[in-house]
């Protein structure tokens, strides 16, 4: 799933994916449609809603038919599929804590092996305090979805993404760099990259540029070793996960049972 802030060329990435991929068609009005089964500038009027207020109306429309779109990811295919692309709108924060958007991810994540890729806009990261911005955004959503995570900047061919990844690894060069910034929030976000310091070391990363489809074979392979992470640690979560409801579930059947029972034998007894 490609998730990213607007503008930052995951939809334009979305287009270079293999022909195996599953990139959902649709219209490109200045707003994104969620999908093309949604009318999305009818919703708009109908509702009377802004462009922000028809995209969440129309994820959650999307949402009740979702079931199809992952029936249609599990079809028997000749050749088998390999890669779906699932371009997710750019107004991230609608679907990272919509209602919807977490029944889209967690019904993919139940079904098949899952990943989220966040696109960074590398040359808006030029700034240490907008990169230590993006990566906690990369990092609420990780804890969010619990879904393997790939960070992926975008845009090389504007911008050298060298200076901006080196900081996922050497956070004395990233202490420089906020260390120069004279704002008030640059000594917040100095506090914010010593809690993720650890965090961003472990998060696999690609440099790409959807324009010019640099990078793109790493990027592939970075989705393939994504699967293997999924096997390792999402799908056992999960697993474990399901076994604590049908727990939760017995448990609480039996305390229904039980509570009849001793209404049953307190209604016998009191005739």
């Amino acid at each position: 799933m490609l998730w990213g802030r607007g503008g930052g060329g995951e939809e334009r990435g979305a287009k270079r994916a293999p022909p195996t991929a599953v990139d959902p068609p649709h219209p490109t009005p200045p707003h994104p449609l969620p999908s093309p089964q949604v009318d999305y500038k009818n919703v708009m009027r109908e509702y009377g809603l802004g462009p922000n207020g028809g995209i969440l109306t129309a994820l959650n429309l999307f949402a009740t038919r979702f079931d199809q779109v992952v029936a249609l990811l599990e079809k028997a295919r000749d050749p088998p599929l390999r890669l779906a692309v699932l371009d997710t709108p750019g107004q991230i924060e609608i679907f990272a804590w919509s209602a919807s958007g977490s029944i889209m991810t967690d019904s993919l994540g139940a079904s098949m092996p899952t990943a989220v890729v966040f696109v960074v806009d590398t040359p808006r990261c030029a700034s240490a305090p907008a990169f230590v911005a993006n990566i906690l955004q990369a990092a609420s959503i990780l804890y969010r979805t619990r879904l393997p995570l790939l960070l992926v900047f975008n845009k090389s061919d504007v911008a050298g993404a060298g200076a901006v990844t080196s900081w996922l690894t050497d956070w004395d060069a990233l202490d420089a760099a906020l260390a120069g910034e004279k704002s008030y929030a640059a000594s917040l976000s100095r506090s914010l990259s010593l809690v993720l310091d650890e965090f961003v070391g472990a998060i696999p990363h690609v440099t790409v540029s959807a324009a010019t489809g640099a990078g793109f074979d790493d990027l592939l392979r970075a989705c393939g070793a994504l699967r293997e992470t999924y096997a390792a640690t999402y799908l056992p979560d999960l697993l474990a996960r399901r076994g604590a409801a049908a727990a939760a579930e017995a448990e609480r059947q039996a305390g229904e049972l039980a509570r009849m029972r001793l209404d049953a034998e307190g209604g016998a007894g009191g005739g």
